[in-house]
């Protein structure tokens, strides 16, 4: 691939997932976005669900879910087994040939379980771009496979464990734009970064780093969306040729927040 063909790798976030009119339309745009694809999902919503349901109390720090061993087992069911499974199944019934992954499979998303200190986190794992097995992913999408991936990854040593679906999918840009020109969406219900959270016409089309460290100052950029704008400058140092924050009805018409 010496010209670089395009990539475009898509997150989208637990709220979309746990409504299935928003989910089957987000589909849809997916199937009709031109060129290679790559889908990661999350599932936060409906994993804090199922816990309750099973009497397993959801434990966050600072936003971020805490994974026991009790955890562990019920997010991987419900990420790597009933959403994943559903949404392959879903983009099969409108002609698009997904395969469900997690990270263990075809050793795809090596991770490192992440230091108990300050904050021990439990079985949650950092990915390293440079341990991606993009050859792989590049055979699977080359032969007309969308693949979809959910936030489970593996430690190399025979433990699954739990991962930030937006590390996921920063990480997986990074490594696959090496070998092709690579954007990145992050798909969620927001138009994309808002002066006005509550003022959907108040859309910042465009933010460079600077830009943002100044919006962070100002309180306009705060809570779950600063560790997506992280993740994606962290993108585009590591080679992803651009990231769009957008509302998952966008996607198609790619509008939304773009990261310079």
């Amino acid at each position: 691939m010496t010209n670089k063909e395009s990539l475009s790798i898509i997150k989208i976030g637990g709220n979309v997932v746990d409504n299935p009119d928003a989910l089957k339309s987000f589909l849809n745009d997916l199937n009709k976005l031109e060129g290679r694809k790559l889908l990661v999902h999350g599932g936060g919503v409906m994993a804090s669900k199922m816990a309750k349901e099973l009497g397993i109390e959801t434990k966050m720090i600072d936003g971020r879910r805490v994974t026991d061993a009790d955890t562990l087992r019920t997010v991987t069911m419900v990420y790597a087994g009933w959403i994943n499974k559903s949404i392959v199944s879903a983009l099969q019934a409108i002609g698009c040939n997904a395969i469900g992954l997690s990270g263990a499979d075809a050793n795809t998303i090596p991770s490192v379980r992440r230091s108990p200190e300050p904050i021990d986190f439990g079985y949650v794992g950092d990915p390293n771009p440079n341990k991606i097995n993009d050859k792989f992913i590049s055979q699977l999408v080359e032969s007309g496979l969308t693949p979809v991936f959910c936030a489970i990854t593996h430690d190399e040593k025979g433990a699954l464990l739990n991962t930030n679906a937006d590390t996921v999918a920063n990480t997986l840009a990074a490594a696959m734009s090496k070998s092709y020109k690579t954007t990145l969406y992050y798909c969620f219900e927001k138009e994309g970064v808002l002066r006005d959270i509550d003022n959907p016409e108040s859309l910042i089309k465009t933010i460079t780093k600077e830009e943002a460290e100044a919006l962070k100052i100002e309180g306009v950029i705060a809570g779950g969306m600063i560790p997506k704008i992280d993740n994606s400058f962290k993108a585009i140092d590591g080679g992803v040729s651009e990231v769009v924050i957008l509302h998952a009805d966008n996607l198609l018409a790619k509008r939304g927040t773009v990261l310079l």
